[in-house]
């Protein structure tokens, strides 16, 4: 089987060879460090470690021209509503056309990001605007809808063009709305504002015939997962979490075949000695592959202070754990 292959087959909960092999976004300044730790030079990860190659299509989702300031009152909206259009060719990647005819015949799954979450699509950069947003949440909830639905509106109008021309295997709308005691709004906010804002998107995807539907989150959304459910996510791609809050053996539990999960392994661990990292990929993942639809992964970035010999030593115990054996070259 194919990277795309796996990835459709463990989505659906079907017969995959094995699951697929993720990279959890490997960084230049990271390769740099590992080399001087005894990676070879010129030499890739995908020779020594297995390794499923993914493919991400980023359509420019912001203001433009951007913005100087962001309208304070519904009179403001006309020129906002200008900024996000859909039919601006500069949305989409300068290489387009030569894309679209690569992803045509593909062997990788291809995934969709189409939202950036509450805060971003509202201009979050910084506190400053950060604490104007939530006042405005509070202080002017309809300016807060309208700005939403502007932007679901164009969001929804870009994504249709995007799939009239390829077909994705996955979407990912991502929604970094909370810290680790929690979401930084009440869950009956988030229904109200954010999922509602969702909507014209996921009929989008529906009419599209598009199977997996992505929540990434980081920290800890815990207490959002039912909304995320019942609103027809079916996947869970949660980042930078605290392990006991976020753990996937009990939204396993809890959900069952309703939500698949992509991640998983806590990150920290590879900062610790090997026997930290077997006990954490073995004791976590066989449990997760044998109920299906699980992809595991390490939940957050790998940064240059993780050793070299540690990634590569978690990498094979995950292969080891689903099946696969290979020697060190």
């Amino acid at each position: 089987m194919n990277s795309r292959q796996r990835f459709n087959e463990t989505m659906s909960y079907g017969n995959p060879d094995r699951v697929p092999f993720f990279e959890e976004g490997i960084r230049r300044d990271v390769l740099d460090t590992w080399r001087k730790q005894g990676m070879s030079q010129g030499m890739r990860l995908s020779e020594l470690v297995p390794i499923d190659h993914r493919l991400e299509i980023f359509p420019d989702l912001e203001p433009y021209p951007p913005l100087r300031q962001w309208p304070e009152n519904s009179e403001a909206l006309g020129d906002f509503r200008q900024r996000m259009d859909p039919h601006d060719s500069r949305r989409l990647p300068d290489d387009w056309p030569s894309l679209l005819k690569e992803h045509q015949n593909r062997e990788q799954p291809l995934m969709l990001r189409l939202h950036r979450g509450l805060y971003q699509t509202l201009g979050v950069s910084g506190w400053k605007r950060f604490a104007e947003v939530n006042l405005l949440l509070m202080d002017k909830p309809k300016l807060v809808r309208e700005i939403l639905e502007i932007q679901a509106d164009f969001a929804a109008q870009l994504v249709e063009r995007i799939l009239a021309n390829v077909t994705i295997d996955a979407a990912v709308f991502s929604e970094p709305i909370s810290g680790n005691s929690g979401p930084l709004i009440s869950p009956r906010m988030f229904e109200d504002f954010v999922v509602t804002s969702y909507l014209p998107l996921l009929n989008i995807l529906d009419s599209y015939n598009v199977h997996t539907i992505i929540f990434r989150t980081y920290a800890n959304a815990r207490i959002l997962l039912p909304i995320v459910v019942r609103y027809g996510f079916n996947c869970l791609w949660a980042c930078e979490v605290d392990p006991h809050a976020m753990a996937y053996a009990q939204i396993r539990q809890e959900f069952g075949r309703d939500l698949r999960l992509i991640g998983g392994i806590d990150t920290d661990v590879l900062y610790k000695d090997k026997d930290t990292i077997r006990h954490e990929v073995f004791d976590k993942v066989p449990p997760l592959l044998a109920s299906g639809g699980f992809i595991p992964l390490a939940d957050g970035r790998v940064r240059a202070i993780v050793p070299f010999e540690n990634y590569i030593y978690y990498r094979r115990q995950l292969a080891q754990v689903v099946g696969q054996s290979f020697q060190m070259p």
